[in-house]
């Protein structure tokens, strides 16, 4: 079953349980990919989706530490409910140690050094754990490791 298909199913089982957080995230992650579809003019392909499901599980990760901030904990715990329902859809994240090693073999493989070479120990990262890891955890793996 396609990604899709599967974020249908589970929406319709989330409207039959009458779980309304549920129900209004997946209605929106499926209006986001139908809005990147129509705008790509062709189906979009798991590497795209997984790419839009991250991009949504981030903003909700933001808003949710804004309303913290701005002492809202009932409107920051909403968002990082959607934010789980999203997690589901995500590739299985890989650990900090399979994140380590990764880094390390990158920066072996371009000859990085010093923290100039971190555009180009990320670009090679990032590459390797499409969808599998935080943006943010591998930068910051990968500042300790070039300090």
């Amino acid at each position: 079953m396609d990604k899709i298909a599967k974020i249908r199913k589970d929406l319709k089982e989330a409207l039959l349980a009458r779980d309304e957080i549920k129900v209004s995230t997946l209605r929106l992650l499926l209006s986001e990919i139908k809005n990147a579809e129509i705008s790509k003019g062709e189906e979009l392909k798991l590497e795209e989706i997984i790419s839009i499901i991250q991009r949504e599980v981030k903003k909700r990760k933001e808003a949710a530490e804004g309303f913290r901030s701005g002492n809202r904990e009932d409107s920051a715990k909403k968002e990082e409910a959607e934010s789980k329902v999203l997690e589901d859809y995500l590739p299985a994240q890989l650990s900090n140690e399979e994140l380590t090693k990764i880094v390390e073999e990158a920066i072996n493989e371009v000859g990085a050094n010093s923290m100039q070479d971190m555009g180009k120990v990320m670009g090679a990262v990032m590459g390797k754990v499409q969808g599998k890891a935080d943006g943010n955890t591998v930068s910051q793996i990968v500042k300790e490791k070039l300090l």
